[in-house]
């Protein structure tokens, strides 16, 4: 079952409640909904994650959990899938969501992949932005969207596979001898 490899993965609840940044939301930690594993808040928990480590701006598990909150999606999922943005795949990804965004403008000006160190970003941020921005929005809704897809096709072919197993193992109506 999905729940059980996703659960092994996740943060404890009382983890996630206690986090000194995510204290602002109160009692929204503390509705179970947003706690629960289903296919429908594990799908809306990858889009918000997805959407969320596109963004170009610091504090992106705050809004990953915002967004959990507002769409019904379970939170750890959200704010752990965030972290797919870190120090190694920041530099890649935020350079792929420029030339795209460049490329979308039509922007003249170039950078190099060098560029998308902390340093150089602040550098050159005023000629970067808006590439920066506009690649980060469409990377993040098309990851989004596919991701949301993804998961709800995926969990229900681990549901059907789980079904066909356990259709195996039981022995059919009037059929006195076990299966192998």
């Amino acid at each position: 079952m999905p729940k059980k490899f996703i659960r092994r993965y996740l943060p404890e609840h009382h983890v996630i409640k206690e986090h000194k940044h995510l204290q602002f939301l109160g009692e929204h930690l503390h509705d179970p909904n947003l706690w629960h594993l289903n296919r429908r808040s594990v799908a809306k928990a990858v889009a918000v994650g997805f959407f969320c480590m596109y963004l170009p701006i610091p504090g992106q598990m705050i809004v990953a959990a915002i967004l959990a909150i507002l769409l019904g999606a379970n939170l750890p999922l959200s704010v752990v899938l965030v972290w797919i943005t870190n120090p190694l795949t920041m530099p890649p990804m935020f350079y792929a969501a420029y030339k795209l965004g460049a490329w979308v403008l039509g922007s003249e000006h170039q950078v190099s992949p060098d560029i998308f160190t902390f340093s150089g970003a602040l550098h050159e941020m005023g000629e970067i932005w808006w590439p920066l921005l506009l690649g980060s929005l469409i990377l993040g809704l098309t990851l989004a969207g596919v991701g949301y897809v993804g998961a709800r096709l995926l969990w229900r072919w681990i549901v059907i596979k789980s079904w066909q197993k356990r259709r195996q193992r039981l022995p059919s109506a009037g059929d006195d001898r076990p299966r192998a």
